[in-house]
């Protein structure tokens, strides 16, 4: 069960190996009716926070699991970031499974801190069906990024550390793609304030977990549109989608276009460079601003991994 103990204790095994992060208002956002901060996990050691729920599940392995090796599945950060704990406490035999789209600066990351990197697979869902696979042949440990209590237990210390900072924060925004990182920052910020409002953002590409919600349905995977938001595509976990009604408050589905603009935005106003999946956040609030009047409103921006070629064209404005 994730609860507010399972995210503290998740604090202590990891705040040794992270950085608390910032969390910055931002001028350009707010208004004279409005609050926003950003929450800086693009400046999170591998620029993702996604090594907070790497951290917090392999810290927790015993020494007879730790050498059975472990194994991941992922669209890139998650992957990064299990190779670097695994780097970090000296496990030697570490698998990622990555399809072969994810960006190259994010699979020569993961093959950085060692890990073995298998691409398969076109898109997540299908590399994350293979994944499965293999893993079931090999008896190695899986670290899954979306549907482990002790990793979304660490993805959770995001939100104590937001409201630890400013407890006036009444609203929320956190990317969703497998669910994980909603998960657990709504439970640690509910566990501390009942009333504060958790909003979700998923792009219009793939809207899963919109769709699982509306249908009823537990969408492990679901087709995608061209998006470039590699870390927001393909289906939803398990423990997220059961979770949903008592973490989520609503979830806004954000244009591409928009997105595109908000990392412009970023890098041009606010002197950071976010991934895409990061900045869909920013997206949200430059589109619909009026959902926030008099809100004090934190927005996750959960990564900063983005290609060259993706970074230049954000700062030319040329998608092309």
């Amino acid at each position: 069960m994730i609860a507010l103990d399972t995210i503290l204790e998740a604090k202590k095994r990891i705040e040794n190996y992270i950085y608390k992060t910032p969390l910055e208002k931002s001028i350009s956002l707010s208004s004279g009716h409005s609050n926003v901060y950003l929450k800086l996990e693009n400046q999170q050691k591998m620029k993702s926070a996604k090594i907070r729920g790497a951290l917090s599940k392999i810290t927790s392995l015993s020494k007879e699991e730790r050498e059975k090796g472990i194994v991941a599945i992922s669209s890139g950060n998650h992957g990064a970031a299990v190779s670097y704990a695994s780097s970090l406490l000296g496990i030697k035999n570490a698998t990622v499974y990555v399809p072969t789209t994810t960006p190259k600066t994010k699979v020569e990351k993961i093959k950085y801190y060692g890990a073995n990197v298998e691409q398969v697979g076109s898109n997540y869902d299908e590399a994350h069906e293979i994944g499965l696979e293999m893993i079931k042949q090999s008896g190695a440990i899986f670290i899954d990024p979306c549907s482990d209590e002790v990793v979304i237990s660490g993805q959770g210390t995001i939100g104590l550390e937001i409201l630890e900072e400013n407890p006036n924060i009444d609203t929320i925004l956190v990317p969703i793609g497998g669910g994980g990182i909603i998960t657990g920052i709504s439970i640690a910020a509910k566990s501390i304030n009942p009333n504060i409002k958790i909003i979700g953002l998923q792009t219009a590409a793939c809207p899963a977990m919109v769709a699982s919600l509306k249908d009823h349905i537990f969408y492990e995977t679901y087709p995608t549109d061209e998006s470039i938001c590699d870390a927001l595509v393909g289906g939803v976990g398990y423990i997220p989608y059961k979770m949903a009604k008592e973490t989520i408050d609503d979830i806004i589905v954000v244009e591409e276009e928009d997105i595109k603009k908000a990392i412009a935005h970023l890098i041009l106003n606010e002197k950071t460079i976010v991934e895409p999946a990061g900045a869909i956040g920013v997206g949200a609030v430059m589109r619909n601003p009026e959902l926030f009047v008099d809100k004090n409103v934190a927005i996750v921006l959960t990564g900063g991994n983005m290609d060259e070629d993706l970074l230049i064209k954000s700062i030319q404005g040329n998608w092309n």
